[in-house]
């Protein structure tokens, strides 16, 4: 009977992780370049009370055995690195992705994250950084009196400068691809970092094989799916809710055996 109590619990604990999951990814369905999650579950190890293919005889033995589950534990919660809907915003320095690849990021502490938001910016020195003011990678500077800035879909960056009548090329943006997108860590502000998982990062210009081009004057959104989200919440709380009905009935069971004695 208290068997039953932990493997209940093990699955309310289990549903409630689902649940934050999927919690997570509604609150960023307008978020810009996110990407949903899902949690991965495993079962328990099974306590052996008969070994199937034990002997029942001399001559036979037992086709099957008797193996109790003791529950479940989650196993990975991973990020899903499907293409979200492309967004027109007129922006000239709104940048989509449209296949493979993240743009770079120089962080504060000198390492590189990666992010699938081209929600570009110029600071006070021109540099294309993101909206947190940390510089894109390969740097990129737009001087001053630069008007009609253009970026192509292979990452060439142009704009008329002064009075010049031909736009000028002021420099690249490249995108960078991973063995393993799954294995990237996601460390908030719409950026990743590279991990063992992941292997390294490998750069290239966009639109050459493997690499995604770029869509100036778009934004990725979000690549949650609402409806598939709330019919996951729903059978997540249905199954919370069965979770917990088998603790309630595993403890009436037990109060019943204390009224014999």
């Amino acid at each position: 009977m208290i068997r039953s109590l932990w493997t209940g619990t093990t699955g309310m604990h289990s549903q409630q992780l689902n649940i934050d999951v999927i919690a997570n990814n509604l609150a960023n369905v307008s978020t810009t370049g996110f990407k949903k999650s899902k949690a991965d579950f495993q079962d328990l190890l099974y306590q052996t009370m008969k070994v199937p293919g034990s002997q029942s005889s001399a001559d036979t033995e037992s086709p099957t055995g008797i193996l109790i589950g003791l529950g479940v534990k989650p196993a990975a919660v991973s990020k899903v690195f499907t293409q979200g809907d492309l967004i027109q915003t007129e922006n000239e320095l709104d940048v989509a992705i449209e296949g493979e690849g993240f743009l770079q990021i120089e962080m504060p502490n000198g390492n590189t994250g990666y992010t699938r938001s081209g929600a570009l910016k110029r600071d006070s020195n021109g540099r294309l950084t993101n909206s947190d003011g940390y510089p894109i990678l390969p740097g990129v500077t737009v001087p001053d009196g630069s008007r009609q800035i253009t970026i192509s879909e292979t990452g060439i960056v142009s704009a008329i400068i002064g009075d010049d009548a031909a736009s000028t090329e002021v420099g690249n943006l490249e995108l960078a691809t991973f063995t393993n997108n799954s294995g990237l860590s996601a460390i908030g502000k719409n950026l990743f970092e590279e991990t063992a998982a992941s292997g390294a990062a490998q750069t290239g210009t966009p639109g050459d094989d493997g690499y995604g081009t770029l869509l100036q004057t778009y934004l990725e959104g979000s690549n949650v799916n609402i409806v598939e989200e709330l019919a996951s919440m729903i059978t997540t709380q249905r199954a919370y809710e069965i979770n917990s009905k088998t603790i309630q009935t595993s403890d009436e069971m037990m109060q019943t055996t204390n009224n014999l004695v």
